[in-house]
């Protein structure tokens, strides 16, 4: 299983399934991410965390352990 975290800077993921449970994953379906969107790493700041993706045409900054709920192909 890959995730969001280990997709490499400047690569494009495809979101396969969010995992986590309630607020969470609502949280996180609510920024616009949710199955078979497409995601663009953009940065990562300097010690991994937050991670800046693009995401439906916007710019979204993501914490580590949020990316790491994100399963991508």
């Amino acid at each position: 299983m890959n995730t969001l975290k280990q997709v490499k800077i400047g690569e494009i993921a495809k979101v396969v399934k969010l995992h986590g449970e309630g607020a969470i994953k609502r949280r996180i379906m609510d920024m616009g991410i949710t199955k078979g969107v497409e995601i663009r790493v953009r940065k990562v700041a300097p010690l991994g965390d937050p991670i800046e993706v693009t995401v439906r045409g916007y710019e979204l900054s993501l914490r580590k352990q949020d990316a790491d709920l994100i399963e991508v192909e």
